[in-house]
């Protein structure tokens, strides 16, 4: 005969409120987390913990600010000003002479529009190269992948040098050529592997879809990848853009003529010569001695700070969805 069931009596759980109901449950838990961190916060040490982060930004900040101020003061300074006072951030007499005399220079403007050229036409290839060899990268299925991958780390780690690189690059009949400044540099490693990790973390259906559709890898890379890669895109853009901008030992390398100087080169000119003639500079009128350095400075840094803004949504955005492994 079978025993009889036996009924285990329950406690009735009771409520925060002290009332018999049930338990609190998990979400009424994650609930209380945000007002216990919140108050964690909000104590004492947490605002004199933000006080002095803030202060010690701010104060880093300023100290990075400190010699562009400087420059942009001194570009606008009259020559006695500038050599009399070792260091100032308003000048006491405002004077565009330094402008004047490098936007009025033949030389200046040459080298500039020569910049200005290289940087747009040297971004959109080294763009279009990285994305082309990256999107046969980002298929696992490529014959050869993890070889080519080993070689393009290897990169990273080992360069050529200077010496080599100067004689491919002379051999190649590039030498006194615009190419000698883009093409060496065409495809960066380290772009390249972000942005095909960018590639490889993108839907596999949407290409599948496409290739039903009946369009080919160009198609796909075109339409679908491209579109849908433009912050990662845009990042690589820009350091593309400031690298090129900014490239100093190309020119002096590979340019003997000085009407092909980009503006680089005429930055090292001015600031290396004590000071430079009329006939130097392509102008009339002799040049401020110190000034035009500052001017000069300016001119070149201002393109870069005001293509910044349009690429900062882009930024850092791109820098980090493509920088997880796929």
């Amino acid at each position: 005969m079978a025993a009889p069931l036996t009924t285990v009596p329950t406690t009735p759980t009771v409520s925060p409120t002290g009332s018999p109901g049930v338990s609190p449950g998990r979400g009424a838990r994650r609930a209380s987390k945000p007002s216990t961190q919140h108050q964690r916060f909000n104590t004492r040490a947490g605002r004199a913990f933000d006080v002095v982060n803030v202060v010690l930004l701010v104060a880093v900040g300023m100290l990075a600010l400190l010699p562009f101020l400087y420059v942009l003061a001194g570009s606008f300074a009259t020559e006695l000003e500038i050599t009399t006072r070792p260091f100032f951030l308003w000048p006491r007499e405002f004077t565009t002479d330094s402008y004047a005399s490098i936007l009025s220079s033949d030389a200046f403007v040459r080298a500039f529009v020569t910049t200005v050229l290289v940087t747009l036409i040297g971004t959109l290839i080294q763009l279009a190269l990285t994305a082309l060899m990256a999107y046969p990268l980002s298929k696992v299925d490529l014959p050869g992948r993890r070889t080519i991958m080993t070689v393009v780390v290897f990169t990273m780690v080992f360069s050529a040098g200077m010496i080599p690189t100067f004689l491919v690059v002379k051999e190649l009949g590039l030498l006194d050529t615009y190419w000698a400044l883009i093409l060496p540099m065409a495809i960066n490693p380290f772009s390249l592997i972000i942005i095909k990790n960018f590639f490889q973390q993108l839907p596999q259906e949407l290409e599948e879809s496409a290739k039903i559709d009946g369009a080919h890898e160009l198609q796909i890379l075109r339409h679908v990848v491209i579109p849908l890669s433009k912050p990662v895109l845009a990042t690589f853009a820009l350091f593309y853009a400031v690298g090129i901008w900014n490239d100093y030992m190309s020119p002096l390398l590979y340019l003997n003529d000085q009407d092909m100087w980009t503006l680089q080169m005429f930055l090292r000119q001015v600031t290396a010569s004590a000071s430079m003639s009329a006939q130097d500079m392509g102008t009339e009128l002799p040049p401020p001695a110190q000034g035009i350095k500052f001017a000069v400075v300016i001119v070149a840094t201002i393109p870069v700070l005001l293509a910044y803004p349009f690429l900062q949504k882009h930024f850092a955005k791109g820098m980090l969805i493509g920088s997880v492994k796929g």
